[in-house]
């Protein structure tokens, strides 16, 4: 038996909003042909075009390795070009292409639509309330954290 049940753990509650969130996220891009990693890094690059892989890995929470297969299937896709950089040039800068900004607006207005149904679920304060608490966990978990 463990000191602490399942049900009393803020983690257990945290990771399967998560894991529903994911799944439905999912569901709504199959049809625009996009996996939600695919989708979170054509997001970050419709905002910042040019990061580098290393800097979307980071803006995705997800390691560099997998950001740059992420990368090369989008390439493959036609959906992103990765250019070197003009002073670095072993740095590669992404940005969409023609292609990757129409992909880009249909999977953005399927992920929408499922971050309105969720926040429709709360009043605006507590959607406010909810952003406050789950960046105090954020704050929290970062400051603990073992090095």
């Amino acid at each position: 038996m463990t000191s602490m049940p399942a049900a009393e753990r803020l983690g257990s509650h945290i990771k399967r909003a998560e894991q529903a969130l994911s799944t439905t996220k999912h569901a709504a891009l199959k049809p625009a042909g996009l996996t939600v990693a695919q989708y979170a890094a054509l997001l970050f690059l419709s905002e910042r075009p040019g990061i580098s892989a290393a800097g979307l890995a980071r803006a995705c929470g997800v390691t560099p390795p997998t950001m740059n297969t992420v990368l090369k299937n989008l390439q493959a896709h036609g959906l992103i070009e990765r250019t070197q950089h003009e002073w670095h040039k072993n740095v590669l800068e992404a940005r969409l292409t023609e292609e990757g900004k129409a992909v880009m607006a249909d999977a953005d207005a399927r992920a929408i639509r499922v971050e309105r149904a969720l926040a429709a679920e709360f009043t605006q304060e507590e959607r406010e309330s909810l952003v406050a608490l789950l960046g105090r966990c954020v704050d929290l978990l970062e400051s603990v954290r073992p090095a």
